[in-house]
Order: structure tokens, then C-alpha cells, then sequence
């Protein structure tokens, strides 16, 4: 080519090129341990390491045996931990700021992102301030409000102060819903960014609606299952649940109660409902075929930040009785793939379930809708979403 001569040259605006980054993920609960905050957590650690992302998880150490472990773009860093009150299969990670800052130190990441707020993750925001390292969190547990039902409602106010602290400590905070973030803003949280939960749309799938399991608990032909999904506490309003399922009998609906979690409540159930199907703690392979064989999920709980069982319900093809907060307030549409309720309105709670039942096909109309409102929360689009606030963090610094 002769350049003597005036010829143009194109020069093309190529993007630059991805940037890869070190992320340190603090949280004080993990799988194998069973709770939404450790399942959806694990999917977003998990796809954003298929986004070649290189993750170093820090957690309490579960027991004797746990060793964590190591591969290309995964390390673990184990700390000691404590068993929560009430909650023994839960560990409560203990401060370890030295020890952080001493891996920090030697190998430094990008950015911490927190997960959980107890004594570790303090000690975690600590140690990266110290080390000027961008931090992001996740408000995923309304502790708050668990605070009511276990008789210590007075401690409400100095839990908002604290968690209030901690998050503005951040660059920014992560919130699955626009009515939480709402609501954390009246509290006086700053920074707030809506990242919704993702939902394995190919795991929970109506096609795993299992007739045999459906002859196995007995249910007829005509009749419908209603299902209650989670930890079997006083948080997740399970009187209402059982309120709701004795008045259906009473109005002489046809219907089988099936209860999948386990909990402080269970013996109690037991004896008020001793003719319910009692499936203990489940996979996600046996939640699947669960949550498919169903006919309507009852989740009448009002302390969840997000409610991971909403989605699953729905991408498997099943209604939802809700109250009109969490999740439900943003994926359910009223009528259409499930029913909001007024948060204090539990009597139309009841009445709501009685007329969704008088007729079957109102079920079998919303299960038709309720699949297409939650195809677009893969987890691959999310871990995107969460890329891109970890990006902006590192840039303002």
C-alpha cells in the first residue's frame, strides 16, 4: 500500500475489551445449608463465574469436616462461626478483620461484595474500607420484622439503625423489589439499586406435574393440592395458612394441604392438621415435581424481602395466593397468574382462596398466564445486571 499518496484509512471504534474482575463474596450462610438467601446467592455466584469472573467466597466454616475448596477462578476462605439461636444449622460468622485483611492484603480483589450483614460481614466492610476497596451488599433478610414474632419486637428500631448503618457504608446496595426499595428509602438507606432474583426456569417446569404423586397423597381426580413452601416458623404467618385451608373444608372444597420445609411450627401443624401431607425438608429436583403437582401455592407470609417460592410457582405453571408485597407485588397480576391481597386483610385472604376454589377452572385459566412472567429472570440476565453495579462501584471508587 502506498501511503505518499492522500489514500483514507478507517479507523474502526472497536468496544473495549470485557474486564474481568477479583470479586470477594462475604456471606455467613452456603449451601448445603437450605434457605432462600444461600440458594439464590449460590445461582449468582455461580453464573457470574461462567461470566469468567474470578470468586473468593468468605463464609463461617459449617462443621469439622467442611474444607471448602479450590480451583481455577474459585477459592475459599473459611472463618470460625457459631450456631444461630433458634436456628442451630446456621452458623453466625465471628469478626475476622485481621484475617481478612491479611488475604486482602496478599491477594487483592476488585471489589467485596457482602452479603449477609452479621459480625463477619462488619468485620468484612471494615477491613476493605481500611484497604480503600469498593463495597457492594445485598439486603436480602428483613430481620426486623422476624423481630415481633419472636416475642422481642423491641428490638426493631436498634436493627433498622444498625443494618441503616452498615448499608450506607457501601457504595451500593442491592434490593429485590421496587416497593423494598421504597420502603428502606423511608428508613434512610441511600444507594439503593433493584436487582431482582433469578428462577431456573428449566429446573421448575410444568412439566413436572407428576399424576403419581397426586395418586400417592390421594387426592381424586377432582380435587385440588394446595401447597405451603418454606421453613415451617411464626415469620411466615402459617395460622393464616391453616386458617385458610379449615375454611376451605368447612365450605366442602375437595382439597389436599401439602406442607414442604421443616420448623420450630411443625408438631403443632401436626395436630391441627394431622390429615396434611408432610414432606419435610425438599431438593429443588423434589420442590420441582412439587410445586408442578400443585394447584395453587398459599404464601400468605409478610416478612420476606423477596420470596424465591413465588417465582418457582409460577415458571412451574402454578397460581399464587399472596399478599400484595415482596415479589408478588411485582410478578403476580392480579386475576390473571395468582391474587394479591392487601397486606392487612386477612380475612380476604380466606375469602379470596373460597372463591378461587368454588370453580375450577379459575385455576386452571391462571395457570395459563403463569409461566410467561417469569421467563425473562434467568439467571444469566441477573448476573448481568449485578456485572454492571459492580462495575460502577469500582469506577467512583
Amino acid at each position: 500500500m502506498d501511503l505518499s499518496q492522500n489514500t483514507p484509512i478507517t479507523v474502526e471504534n472497536f468496544e473495549p475489551a470485557h474486564r474481568f474482575l477479583r470479586i470477594a463474596v462475604v456471606t455467613e450462610t452456603w449451601p448445603p445449608e437450605v434457605n432462600g438467601v444461600a440458594v439464590t446467592l449460590a445461582k449468582l455466584i455461580h453464573h457470574l463465574g461462567l461470566r469468567h469472573h474470578t470468586i473468593q467466597l468468605i463464609r463461617p466454616r459449617q462443621d469439622k469436616h467442611d474444607e471448602g475448596h479450590e480451583q481455577t477462578g474459585w477459592s475459599e476462605l473459611l472463618l470460625r462461626g457459631l450456631p444461630i439461636p433458634r436456628y442451630p444449622q446456621l452458623k453466625l460468622g465471628l469478626p475476622s478483620k485481621k484475617a481478612l485483611l491479611k488475604a486482602w492484603s496478599t491477594k487483592r480483589p476488585d471489589l467485596v461484595h457482602i452479603a449477609t450483614e452479621g459480625p463477619l460481614s462488619w468485620s468484612a466492610l471494615q477491613a476493605a474500607h481500611i484497604l480503600r476497596l469498593p463495597v457492594t451488599s445485598d439486603f436480602r433478610t428483613n430481620f426486623h420484622s422476624y423481630c415481633q414474632h419472636y416475642g422481642v419486637g423491641w428490638l426493631s428500631k436498634p436493627i433498622v439503625a444498625y443494618l441503616r448503618k452498615f448499608h450506607n457504608r457501601t457504595a451500593f446496595t442491592m434490593v429485590p423489589t421496587q416497593a423494598m426499595k421504597y420502603q428502606l428509602e423511608a428508613m434512610g438507606f441511600k444507594n439503593l439499586k433493584v436487582v431482582a432474583r433469578g428462577v431456573d426456569t428449566q429446573l421448575f417446569h410444568p412439566d413436572k406435574r407428576s399424576e403419581a404423586m397426586r395418586q400417592s397423597w390421594g387426592v381424586t381426580p377432582d380435587a385440588l393440592v394446595l401447597l405451603s413452601v418454606g421453613r415451617l416458623a411464626a415469620e411466615k404467618n402459617l395460622d393464616l395458612t391453616l386458617q385458610t385451608y379449615q375454611a376451605l373444608i368447612a365450605a366442602g372444597r375437595p382439597v389436599k394441604m401439602v406442607f414442604a420445609g421443616d420448623g420450630p411450627m411443625r408438631a403443632m401443624i401436626e395436630s391441627k392438621c394431622p390429615e396434611a401431607i408432610f414432606m419435610g425438608m425438599c431438593t429443588h429436583e423434589q420442590l420441582s415435581t412439587l410445586y408442578a403437582s400443585a394447584d395453587l401455592l398459599l404464601f400468605p407470609s409478610l416478612t420476606e424481602t423477596f420470596g424465591n417460592v413465588t417465582l418457582e410457582a409460577l415458571a412451574s405453571g402454578t397460581p399464587v395466593l399472596a399478599f400484595d408485597c415482596a415479589a408478588a407485588s411485582d410478578f403476580i397480576t392480579h386475576h390473571e397468574n395468582g391474587w394479591l391481597i392487601d397486606s392487612d386483610a386477612p380475612h380476604a385472604y380466606i375469602q379470596r382462596a373460597l372463591d378461587i376454589t368454588s370453580d375450577a377452572t379459575t385455576l386452571r385459566l391462571a395457570r395459563a398466564f403463569t409461566r410467561r412472567s417469569v421467563m425473562h429472570l434467568g439467571w444469566d440476565e441477573i448476573a448481568g445486571q449485578v456485572e454492571t453495579i459492580f462495575q460502577r462501584a469500582i469506577e467512583i471508587g
